[in-house]
């Protein structure tokens, strides 16, 4: 019987490319602040370019792009609601609603940018956990992405 210790490195069984890449497709996620779909594209170009090669790095990049994708689309449609929903108060209520919805829009704006930097932390952690040997799986979308992945 072995015992695991806290102290003791991860038992590598992946490649040192597949782990590159696994770590890549994750961490692909910094090209999001030119134009916000740059991670996006990068990791639909590595799973396009490694499915055939490596499932496990396929799968990270897959699970990556709709991990950005799934928060670009949620952060888009939380601000844009929020906006038109202001925008059409202050209009109805002849620029008195104003006082209330502007400073809401704002802080919604910049709450979008938070919950994306939020996202952005969260993948580079995944980058380092790949590419510690480690998997890693995003909340609900990891395992949702591994049940259509893996056919079970």
């Amino acid at each position: 019987m072995s015992a695991q210790f806290p102290n003791t490195p991860p038992i590598l069984t992946h490649s040192s490319d597949e782990r590159t890449w696994a770590a890549f497709a994750h961490g692909s996620a910094l090209l999001n602040l030119a134009g916000g779909v740059g991670g996006i594209i990068a990791a639909l170009v590595i799973w396009l370019t490694q499915k055939e090669k490596s499932a496990w790095v396929a799968f990270h990049a897959l699970q990556s792009l709709i991990f950005q994708a799934a928060t670009l689309v949620l952060t888009v449609l939380v601000v844009g609601v929020v906006w038109v929903s202001g925008f059409a108060f202050s209009f109805i209520t002849v620029g008195f609603g104003t006082l209330v919805a502007v400073p809401l829009m704002i802080m919604v704006f910049f709450g979008g940018f938070a919950i994306m930097g939020a996202g952005m932390v969260y993948s580079f952690y995944g980058a380092y956990q790949v590419y510690q040997g480690r998997d890693f799986r995003y909340i609900w979308i990891g395992a949702w992405v591994y049940q259509r992945f893996s056919g079970r």
